[in-house]
């Protein structure tokens, strides 16, 4: 049993990388340490799941194909005990259905090697930007019928049901809940919540509203409409 400890973040984020490739590790902790950030690497998947169990990290930067553990599922087992750390994976693999499973892993971002260093640091900047204000904000909840949803929290209670919600599911939530009843275009949903509205940004899209369907199933009152090639809707019944 490994004790979580606590490392208070004033300036700094914590950053876990885990990354086999040492030259390659080198580069990347070399360079965000110098922007400030505090960086623990290790080799393998199976000691990053142990070092996020240890530590308390603010961003975990996964590769996929890692010995021991490969990062898929160094992520899914870090999404078991934590759902609001971002997961952002480095990967090789070009592949459409590659980068789709590892947001069904629970991944919230991926890069492609071989990649631009400023890339990758834009890509921190804005998950930890989302986390201090997310830490800073008042809690938000949100009542209809039998669905609780609270962003603050990552709570989503639909009669007897809670679900635990990732951080990019709930912003996507709540950005469909404060746009309810109105058609939402997906390049602005993009723009908003990922960053970008390129081909693969739009893949994951299509992943998280799948999810949050699912997740509302149960609800009486809520749900999503998919505007074909549009975008989405929210829709709450009276």
């Amino acid at each position: 049993m490994y004790l979580r400890l606590f490392c208070k973040m004033k300036y700094k984020a914590h950053i876990l990388l885990v990354e086999d490739d040492e030259s390659l590790a080198f580069v990347i902790r070399d360079n965000l340490e110098k922007e400030g950030y505090i960086v623990t690497h290790v080799s393998n998947g199976d000691d990053g799941h142990k070092c996020f169990d240890t530590v308390i990290h603010d961003l975990c930067i996964l590769d996929v194909m890692l010995p021991k553990m490969d990062g898929f599922t160094c992520a899914e087992n870090i999404r078991k005990k934590d759902q609001n750390t971002p997961i952002l994976f480095l990967t090789a693999k070009s592949l459409t259905a590659d980068k789709i499973e590892g947001f069904r892993r629970g991944g919230d971002d991926y890069i492609t090697k071989p990649f631009d260093f400023q890339e990758l640091l834009y890509r921190i900047k804005v998950f930890h930007k989302r986390s201090l204000g997310n830490s800073h904000s008042v809690q938000e909840s949100f009542e209809h019928g039998n669905l609780n949803f609270n962003h603050t929290n990552l709570r989503l209670q639909i009669g007897d049901k809670e679900t635990t919600l990732t951080q990019k599911e709930a912003d996507l939530l709540q950005y469909l809940i404060k746009n309810k009843n109105v058609l939402q275009k997906r390049e602005d949903i993009l723009r908003t919540i990922w960053g970008d509205d390129d081909y693969f940004m739009g893949r994951s899209l299509d992943v998280f509203i799948s999810r949050l369907r699912k997740y509302l199933t149960p609800a009486k009152t809520v749900r999503i409409i998919n505007n074909h090639g549009v975008g989405f809707k929210l829709v709450t019944d009276t």
